[in-house]
């Protein structure tokens, strides 16, 4: 019984050692294959039989080694820390992409940059000023207006063409999204069935598994746990995504029927999936994931210059505020949208600042206390030619005209009296009517102007034709004045070509900043992916050693079982 015994201490050694040789080949074969886990024949005593009891010793006879498990070598900790940073650091891959796009429109590192084309309308406006009844002068005026208005409508438009394809990219995430749900349900189910004995681990199907978590990690923020069953649940910006039995699926629709804009919903709650409402933060945990680096990049709407707050009569501060904060919590964590109001709020400074010199506007007070404004047509400018045209603007609203046909109203006057008076009233822009606003895409050169070039008002109102020197001198002037902020959160007020400058510097600083740290969030998941690697990885050299190891634990445990073969034959001839 001994001999037989010892006889099964070698064929023990032989399983162990050959179980550990196809543990150590599956490592090798598997040494490049992406999100492979080094795996680990663990090795423990077989079952001891007792003879007796006694002080002196045990009483005990092992009966070999025993292959008790096949292990995975991971690290819990390193897999979370690292698919929350790659989340991060794909939230603001996804911003500094969106701001090169931008930068590029503009054309400041490389093409045709719109600085020149301003530069180009500043000079055209400096040689009208020294010859204002130069028909060649103002021609050149009047087109370089036009090669204006239409360089500021093709980058706007340009803007707002990515700003919608960025739904594309948008869609196919989120599709993207619900076949790795689907993927880790079938996974679970092929795992639990695996493992569900308690003897076999599927250790390849895990490593399956973890590579999906990895990809779903980069694109939104997840948390996940594992159950005794071997079923990983998966949570979404806090919201059940993959449970044991069931996977909620996202989908993406409209915001709203005036824009085309989608976001992602979740088709079972018919909730969205994330909240846009508060600015991205690293202290909050609400900057994971290239999905919300694209929504939030992107922004809900196209934004114009009525996105950005500014004090006005008869606003109070309260609805200043509160509109300064609603700018800083939806408008500017958008580099899309901060660019489009900024920009649109330098086009619209240029051409309310021209219009307003040609075509000026005074307040009255009606008979009933309201105020408006009217066309100041003793201090207005007119046309070179015999009609003497006033109150032609160089832009125009391609909805609405500037001014009314004029009609009789009743005013108070200076002496308190009620007098009725002719007037064409000035359509003043309405924030919630985008066909009165002076903004980027609904404004052209005013066709009256560009069909006779006689129609600009440069002359004096005076039937004497001279030109009004001083009204030209003015553009010149209202031009290098300070018209407007950056934003409510600067105190900076900015000419055209200052604006401009700083407009410029602040996205590149924008992207600067997004950059560093992309990069730094790059290195920190770098460091976290090498000492899982450390971990994880296999080392070839180190399991050649492992092969060597355990040929010669295999061959010592042949020769163990020869050796006890042949004292059996011994024992046996010899009886």
């Amino acid at each position: 019984m001994a001999s037989l015994g010892g006889l099964h201490i070698g064929v023990s050694g032989l399983n162990v050692s050959q179980a550990a040789l196809n543990v150590t080949s599956h490592n090798l074969a598997n040494v490049d294959t992406k999100g492979f886990v080094r795996q680990k024949a663990i090795f423990a005593d077989h079952q001891y039989i007792k003879y007796g009891e006694s002080h002196l010793s045990s009483m005990q006879k092992g009966l070999g080694a025993n292959f008790a498990d096949l292990r995975q070598v991971r690290d819990a900790f390193l897999d979370k820390a690292y698919r929350q940073e790659i989340g991060r650091q794909a939230f603001y891959e996804s911003q500094y992409s969106a701001v090169s796009e931008i930068e590029s429109l503009f054309g400041e590192l490389e093409g045709v940059q719109f600085q020149n084309t301003m530069k180009d309308f500043w000079e055209s406006l400096q040689e009208l000023t020294r010859e204002p009844d130069n028909i060649a002068a103002r021609a050149s005026f009047i087109q370089t207006a036009v090669t204006f208005v239409e360089r500021a409508e093709n980058i706007f438009s340009q803007m707002n063409d990515y700003q919608v394809n960025l739904n594309t990219i948008i869609n196919n995430q989120v599709n993207r999204i619900n076949e790795i749900g689907n993927e880790i349900r079938e996974l679970n189910i092929r795992i639990r069935h695996y493992e569900s004995t308690g003897v076999e681990n599927a250790n390849d199907l895990r490593d399956q598994r973890n590579v999906l978590l990895d990809e779903l990690g980069k694109m939104v923020n997840i948390t996940y746990k594992e159950n005794t069953d071997s079923v990983v649940t998966v949570n979404v910006e806090g919201v059940p995504f993959v449970t044991e039995d069931l996977v909620y699926r996202m989908d993406t629709v409209r915001i709203n029927e005036e824009t085309l804009m989608l976001k992602p919903i979740w088709v079972a709650h018919g909730v969205d999936v994330f909240n846009l409402d508060r600015p991205p933060s690293s202290m909050d945990n609400t900057d994971v994931g290239s999905l919300k680096g694209l929504l939030t990049a992107r922004g809900h709407k196209p934004a114009n210059y009525k996105d950005i707050p500014v004090r006005e009569q008869g606003k109070s501060e309260n609805q200043y505020q509160d509109q300064v904060r609603e700018y800083n919590n939806v408008i500017n964590p958008s580099v899309i949208m901060t660019v489009q109001a900024q920009f649109d709020q330098l086009i619209h400074g240029i051409v309310t600042m021209i219009n307003d010199t040609l075509c000026p506007n005074k307040e009255v007070t009606l008979a009933d206390g309201s105020k408006i404004l009217v066309l100041d047509v003793d201090n207005a400018p007119v046309g070179m030619d015999s009609n003497r045209v006033v109150g032609e603007a160089l832009f125009s609203r391609k909805s609405m005209p500037r001014y009314t046909d004029e009609q009789d109203i009743q005013i108070i006057n200076e002496d308190g009296d009620i007098e009725t008076v002719s007037v064409r009233i000035y359509n003043q822009e309405d924030r919630n009517d985008n066909y009165s606003l002076y903004t980027i895409g609904e404004i052209e050169v005013n066709p009256n102007i560009l069909h006779n070039n006689y129609n600009l008002p440069l002359s004096k109102n005076d039937r004497t034709g001279a030109y009004d020197i001083e009204m030209v001198q003015s553009l010149l002037t209202n031009w290098q004045k300070p018209f407007a902020t950056l934003s409510p959160n600067t105190l900076t007020l900015n000419n055209i070509n200052d604006y401009y400058v700083s407009f410029i510097s602040e996205i590149a600083n924008r992207g600067q900043q997004i950059n560093n740290i992309s990069m730094n969030q790059a290195s920190m998941t770098e460091s976290i992916d090498n000492k899982r690697t450390e971990i994880t990885g296999v080392s070839s050299d180190e399991e050649l050693t492992n092969l060597i190891k355990f040929q010669h634990s295999y061959n010592a445990a042949a020769r163990y079982v020869n050796v006890v073969s042949e004292m059996l034959e011994h024992i046996i001839m010899n009886m």
